[in-house]
């Protein structure tokens, strides 16, 4: 019970904190994608993958105060900083079997800006279409963003990076 809320409680621990709703579903998003035991389902939506059972998990930890929601008024709409309480850091001490320690793929992951993990979690959603299916859908679906082929081409190395990386962090576990 409440094993899948360790695990997010894990990766929030080991970034510090998390600035944004958003950023927090691409990061999880990425991670399982890179095999990590997350199993949250997810569906595309308006800025890319979306979980619905995360948002749930998130609401139930901060009730709980597991973690801490701080709301922020920035340039006209509500931001939110999520970091894990002591009672948080307590709990994990006893749940956090089976999730990596110490990975920096995870801190390096959340010094990303929500455009590119937005990008990086798009290309991976579709990442069974070919490389020009996917750019053709990151044009379409994300103009407003204005990626450029060079972004996409950064997404894809980054990829590629974080699967060679997250192959040894795994097998540590």
């Amino acid at each position: 019970m409440l094993q899948e809320h360790a695990k997010i409680m894990a990766l929030i621990n080991q970034t510090g904190e998390i600035e944004g709703r958003k950023k927090l579903q691409k990061i999880v998003y990425i991670a399982k994608k890179m095999d990590f035991p997350f199993y949250e389902k997810y569906q595309f939506h308006m800025y890319g993958p979306y979980s619905e059972e995360l948002t749930l998990r998130v609401e139930e930890m901060c009730e709980l105060e597991f973690v801490t929601e701080v709301k922020e008024q920035q340039a006209g709409y509500q931001h939110y900083r999520y970091e894990l309480s002591d009672k948080g850091r307590e709990f994990l001490s006893v749940m956090a079997e089976g999730f990596p320690e110490e990975t920096e793929i995870l801190q390096e992951m959340n010094g990303y800006s929500i455009r590119f993990l937005e990008l990086v979690s798009t290309v991976l959603y579709f990442e069974e279409l070919s490389r020009e299916e996917v750019t053709a859908k990151v044009s379409k679906w994300k103009a407003k963003l204005n990626y450029t082929q060079e972004d996409v081409d950064k997404a894809y190395a980054y990829i590629g990076r974080l699967r060679n990386n997250t192959v040894a962090v795994l097998n540590r576990v």
